[in-house]
Formats: C-alpha cells, structure tokens, sequence
C-alpha cells in the first residue's frame, strides 16, 4: 500500500477521534469545540497532506534518477559482461576448435594405426591357418621340421661341416649329418615333431584323459629314440651318439617334466633330445670344437715351419761362419800385401837415393841381415 494512503487515513481516523470524545463531553460548547478541532485537524492534514505530496514528489524525482542510474549501471555492467562472455565464448570456441582438430588428428593416425594393425592381424590369422594345415599333415610337419633344422644349422656352421640327407649305412637318409673330426666323428641329426599325441594331452580335460595321452606320447618319443639308435648310429662310420630335433620347445618341456623315463632311454641309448634353444647352444659347442681342431692343425703348420726355418738358421750360421773364415784369409792376405808394398816402397826409396848419390853406392848396394831375412 502507498504510505501517503496510510498517513491521510491514519489522520482521519484521529480527527474523527477527537470528534467523538468531544460529542461525549458534551453540549454545544463541546460540538463547537469538535467542529474547532476538527477544522485545525484538517488543516493540519491539508498541511501535512502537501507536505507529503511535495516530499512524495521529491523522493519519487530522486527515486527515478537513482533508478535511471542504477539502469545506467546494469546496462553498463551488462555490457562488460556480455562483452567479456563473448571474448570468452570466443576463445573458448577457438582452443575447442584447436582441441577438436588435434583430436581429430589423433583419431586419424590411431586409426592409420589400427587398419595397418588389422591387415598384420589379419595376414597373421592367414600365416596361421596355412601353419595350422602344415601341421596337421605328417609329412609337411616333418618338412617344417627340416626346415628348422636347416635354418638352425645353417646359421651356426660352415657349409663344409654339414651336409642334409646325408647317405649313411645301408642306404639310409638322415635329415642332417655333422662331419666332425675324430673324436667324436660324424653325428646325426634327425627332426622328429610328435603333435598329435601333444595336442591330445593340452585338449585332455580330465586326469584320465592326460594320463592316456601322456602315455600315447611317450610311446611315439620312445619309438622315435629307438629308430634313431638303431638307423643313425653307424659304428665306423657315425659317432656313438646322435641328436634328436624336437622344433617345440612344449613338447621338449613337457618331456623333461613328466616323462622322465623316455629322457633316461634316450640317454642310455646315446640319442639326444634337443629343442631349438637347446640345438643352438649344441651348435656353438661344435663351432668351438672345429675351431680347436683348425687351430691344433695349424699348430702342426706352424711348428714344422719353425722347424724348416730353424734349419735354415743354421744353414745360414754356417755359411756366414764360412765367408768370415774367407774374411779373416782376406784380411791377412790384404796385410801380407800391405807389408809387400811397404817392401817396395822402401827399396823403391833407396833406389832413388842411390841415383842421387853415386858415391855411397857401393854402400847402398850391400843388402843387410835383416834386409835378407825379409
């Protein structure tokens, strides 16, 4: 409510106040009186009634300025602030442009990334599926055997050493034969690669069955030893020993932890099981043993050349020791014939005395003692 309505009616209500306890007071006197105070009661509102208008329209003027200033201000701040929220807005859009791009970029390469991934996974998955075929054929599994094998061989030895399918015995192929000096002679490598009875133990999900195929893998290990023995180790021919080529080192894992027994065979029966880390380390035991014995033969070079070039020393000794004898001769001829010059020399001198002196000839003529003697 506005407070001029509040104050014109609260002046009304107290002049009408003032009638009313006059009219109770009583008479004339009392509502002349009433009628007094009720007329300097108006006055008094008309007074304050003006006053209040003209201080009404003093603060509402003061209230509009300061209302148009405040506006003046809002707006002002309004500005700045929509201005700074634009530069904001601005910047931000900007550096998210800039984020958005790098990521974009990003994005791009990770997925350069994984398509080149993809085709390697997928020509691996290809790779993978032809091993898989090979594998699961006898005869291209014994191939791929070979080939590492041959590949392992090759790496390790010089071609001279080693020699694949090798004849030996009774017309019979080993993968690869090793032509050491003796000992230990010639040793025989053949690849063997046992993967179904393997297979059958890894995809066994009970006890019973790994135990079966446990026992059907150390069957096909022993046979395989036992042809080895008997078709690779030639007395005469081979050393006493020959090497087995398992080219997975599960399998040959798997034998040295649960088939003990085939592994002490395979000794007994001088057969030795090799997987590929275990056949590399063999190898470099073979270089170093050829190396030794290409060194031992040169030793032999060596020592009869300091044996020839020990005679020719002394040869040479005694020819120096001949030409200083012809040196010493020479040198005493050389003196003789010094002493023989002097001779002259001096009879040469007396000679040319006595052509200056005709009187002493006689004298000079008369050969002395010692002059005789020389």
């Amino acid at each position: 409510m506005d407070p001029i309505l509040i104050a014109i009616v609260a002046v009304a209500l107290l002049a009408l106040g003032c009638a009313v306890v006059a009219l109770r007071r009583g008479g004339d006197s009392g509502l002349a009186q009433s009628a007094r105070l009720l007329a300097q009661g108006q006055a008094q509102l008309e007074g304050r009634l003006k006053q209040m208008a003209e201080a009404g329209a003093a603060a509402q003027s003061q209230l509009a300025e300061q209302m148009q200033a405040q506006e003046r201000q809002l707006a002002q701040a309004v500005d700045v602030r929509l201005a700074e929220v634009s530069r904001k807005l601005v910047e931000g859009l900007e550096k998210t442009g800039t984020q958005t791009t790098t990521s974009l970029d990003g994005i791009k390469q990770r997925l350069a990334v994984i398509d080149a991934a993809q085709k390697n996974i997928a020509e691996l998955s290809q790779r993978m599926v032809a091993l898989q075929d090979i594998l699961s054929n006898k005869q291209a599994r014994g191939a791929f055997g070979e080939l590492q094998l041959e590949d392992l061989v090759r790496d390790a030895l010089p071609p001279q050493v080693y020699e694949f399918q090798a004849a030996i015995g009774a017309n019979r192929r080993v993968d690869c034969l090793l032509r050491l000096p003796n000992p230990p002679g010639s040793i025989a490598i053949d690849a063997k690669f046992p993967l179904e009875s393997y297979r059958a133990l890894m995809q066994a999900t009970d006890d019973a069955g790994r135990l079966v195929a446990r026992r059907a893998l150390a069957v096909a290990m022993t046979k395989h030893v036992v042809d080895i023995a008997e078709r690779y180790i030639v007395p005469g021919e081979t050393a006493e020993s020959a090497l087995m080529f398992l080219p997975s080192e599960a399998v040959y894992a798997e034998l040295h932890a649960n088939l003990i027994d085939v592994v002490e065979l395979s000794r007994r029966r001088r057969v030795w099981i090799v997987s590929p880390t275990t056949m590399m380390a063999t190898l470099t035991t073979i270089r170093a043993v050829l190396k030794d014995s290409q060194m031992r033969e040169q030793a032999h070079v060596i020592q009869s050349e300091v044996v020839k070039l020990l005679t020719d020393v002394k040869r040479l000794d005694s020819r120096v020791e001949s030409l200083q004898t012809h040196f010493d001769q020479a040198g005493r001829d050389i003196k003789e014939i010094r002493i023989s010059t002097d001779k002259v020399t001096k009879r040469g001198e007396r000679i040319e005395e006595l052509e200056l002196g005709v009187a002493d000839a006689p004298a000079a003529l008369t050969p002395t003692t010692d002059q005789a003697a020389q």
